[in-house]
């Protein structure tokens, strides 16, 4: 549900303003994580999108969370992802930094808490993947987030 915030109008009566979504993938982050605090099996992330889809492939392929289902409602679209809890954090970096794939080892310490775990994922001209491949591929890319 988005915040509520009540605008004044001069003797109109006030109509409701919402609060507008500005990244559709840190809501979706920000969403599993604290599902995953509170310790839910499953979490349903909308609006769906294909860089959210990509993440959570991303985020799947290291076993952070299990299957994930996306529902076609005709509009936005859903998806239900089943976590595992495994997830202690994750998080969108904004703005989008380039990253060349030499400097991939400063955001590695930057972002994660050990060189032994944890992933950032990156958007590459390849696709998006974790900053692994991306340093066997040699290529750098926009950070979009991390997650450990």
């Amino acid at each position: 549900a988005a915040r509520v915030v009540w605008e004044k109008n001069e003797g109109v009566a006030a109509k409701p303003r919402t609060m507008v979504r500005v990244s559709v993938l840190a809501d979706a982050l920000k969403t599993m994580s604290n599902a995953e605090k509170r310790g839910k099996r499953q979490v349903m992330i909308r609006p769906s999108s294909k860089v959210v889809v990509k993440f959570l492939q991303v985020m799947q392929k290291h076993g952070y969370i299990g299957e994930f289902e996306i529902v076609d409602d005709r509009r936005a679209g859903k998806i239900v992802v089943e976590l595992n809890g495994r997830l202690n954090k994750c998080g969108v970096i904004s703005p989008r930094f380039d990253i060349g794939h030499d400097d991939i080892e400063k955001w590695i310490e930057r972002l994660l808490p050990s060189r032994l775990f944890g992933v950032i994922v990156l958007t590459t001209s390849a696709g998006i993947m974790d900053h692994e491949e991306a340093r066997r591929k040699k290529v750098g890319g926009k950070v979009l987030g991390f997650f450990y």
